[in-house]
């Protein structure tokens, strides 16, 4: 695809992936700071929180050098000179973090062994189908049929993953306590509405004429998509981590802070 970009589209795209990769890069020192206070039963799910937006910041690294590489700035324009700008840097990223997002959400519940291997299998490979079946319409034409039909195709699994979330683990919410349950709840709908970005990105180039305006608006949305799913959904499971060891009575070696505070703090913030 080759497109002529005004100075203001390349540069609302190059500083949305800038945007993006503080953010990565913040989170995950946060979420590393962090992470000793909360109860050595709960820490698996900060770790994991910490895995995504480690592996969201290398590949939007890649992504930025990527799309700089891809255009050439000639006669007040930046021109795609031949170097294809690389989206497989985002799929490769989303079938990786994607399903590890999922585990963080099943993980911090602590339901029995049983039901969590069930939930990880099925939500990971519910998860693989989505991204695999979404990218070979990501990469065709926007006047192109099998950008439509692959999208159906990846929109499937995807609400097979709303099912188990609202319904097979709605008893599972229930029972935790208060707190946890409305983080939980939260959880599960930052989920519902970030994830429906997705799709609307996805389709934008067969919605929109213009191809130059399409594609900065795609690439700004999933952008955006990708801070409020990785970090934002991080923070949400670190805060119920944190409360279930505020449950627990755990207070982090050497301090006088119990993790009630460090939620009220995150509640705060």
């Amino acid at each position: 695809m080759e497109l002529t970009l005004s100075e203001t589209q390349f540069n609302l795209v190059y500083n949305s992936f800038s945007f993006v990769i503080a953010s990565m890069g913040a989170a995950l020192l946060y979420f590393l700071l962090v992470r000793s206070r909360v109860a050595p039963q709960h820490r698996m799910a900060v770790t994991l929180s910490s895995l995504v937006v480690g592996i969201a910041l290398y590949h939007y690294i890649r992504i930025f050098g990527s799309w700089n590489d891809a255009f050439t700035f000639t006669n007040g324009e930046y021109v795609q000179d031949g170097t294809p700008f690389n989206e497989g840097y985002r799929y490769v990223d989303w079938l990786l973090t994607v399903p590890l997002l999922l585990a963080e959400l099943v993980i911090v519940l602590k339901l029995a062994k049983k039901t969590t291997n069930s939930l990880l299998v099925r939500l990971t490979i519910a998860a693989v189908a989505m991204i695999a079946l979404g990218y070979p319409g990501e990469i065709a034409a926007a006047d192109d049929s099998a950008r439509t039909i692959w999208g159906i195709a990846s929109t499937i699994p995807f609400l097979y993953i709303l099912y188990v979330l609202f319904v097979e683990l709605g008893k599972s919410v229930q029972r935790q306590s208060g707190g946890v349950k409305t983080l939980l709840d939260a959880l599960r709908y930052v989920i519902l509405a970030t994830w429906g970005v997705y799709p609307i990105a996805y389709m934008l180039p067969s919605l929109i004429d213009n191809q130059a305006n399409a594609e900065v608006a795609r690439q700004v949305m999933y952008s955006l998509g990708d801070v409020l799913a990785k970090p934002l959904f991080g923070l949400l499971v670190l805060a119920i981590a944190l409360a279930k060891s505020r449950e627990d009575g755990y207070v982090e070696p050497g301090s006088t802070a119990s993790a009630s505070d460090d939620v009220s703090e995150l509640a705060e913030a």
